[in-house]
């Protein structure tokens, strides 16, 4: 059963976790194995504060610029994630504003990353996007290139790779999401085998499809309308 249109961010949070205890459980897992990143794109500085006071404290960002004014407000607060396509270009102020940043493409976004962490004394937590479902409208690396691409970006000392991040095409039905999550996975295990590596960490799954997401075996869902409800007018551009 939905929640009415006037619940609460409280009430979306109760709910939230709630099903994402029962996904959990399905995959043999108890809820914490499952990090929940509020989606706050768009979102005014206000609603993050009220998402770090409820206990939510890891925010993902799609813009750089955007997360840069709401941390200009909120300060050191959270754990911030960037999880949209980022240019090389934004590469610096992105190691200076995020913690993680999980849609790592490219090797050369990685080495830009690197430095950018360097000069700053810090290493900085990264995820590999894979285009897992081929789509070409998908930012991503080819699931062939992932192997090489894992060995590559554990060889520079300004990153810390824990795993692998994707988006799954939009489907009504949610169930169509399965297949992608899972050759994720599998495709996970094998790199780990490949390159000795570990890679703990599987961020798939948003609002639409985050419970499938979490019987496939994801780490951390992505969470925007499902928590924070349809975007209002005066929300944050």
């Amino acid at each position: 059963m939905g929640l009415p249109e006037e619940a609460t961010l409280q009430d979306r949070l109760t709910k939230l976790q709630q099903r994402i205890e029962i996904a959990a459980s399905k995959s043999g897992r108890p809820p914490g194995a499952v990090r929940l990143i509020a989606a706050t794109k768009f979102q005014p500085p206000e609603v993050l504060a009220e998402l770090f006071a409820l206990g939510v404290q890891d925010v993902g960002e799609n813009r750089v610029q955007e997360a840069a004014a709401k941390r200009e407000i909120l300060g050191s607060k959270g754990t911030w994630h960037f999880i949209g396509h980022l240019q090389k270009n934004k590469a610096n102020t992105a190691a200076h504003l995020f913690d993680w940043v999980q849609s790592l493409d490219s090797l050369e976004l990685a080495h830009a990353l690197s430095r950018g962490a360097v000069l700053l004394g810090r290493r900085m937590s990264v995820l590999i996007q894979v285009n897992i479902s081929g789509e070409r409208s998908k930012f991503g690396a080819p699931p062939d290139a992932v192997a090489s691409l894992v060995r590559e970006v554990n060889a520079l000392s300004g990153l810390e790779l824990h795993g692998f991040f994707t988006i799954a095409p939009f489907a009504e039905d949610p169930e169509a999401a399965r297949p992608v999550f899972g050759s994720l996975r599998t495709l996970r295990d094998r790199v780990e085998e490949e390159t000795g590596f570990a890679l703990p960490v599987l961020s798939m799954g948003m609002s639409h499809d985050f419970m499938i997401a979490i019987e496939e075996g994801s780490t951390m869902v992505r969470i925007g309308t499902a928590l924070l409800g349809p975007r209002q007018a005066h929300a944050y551009r």
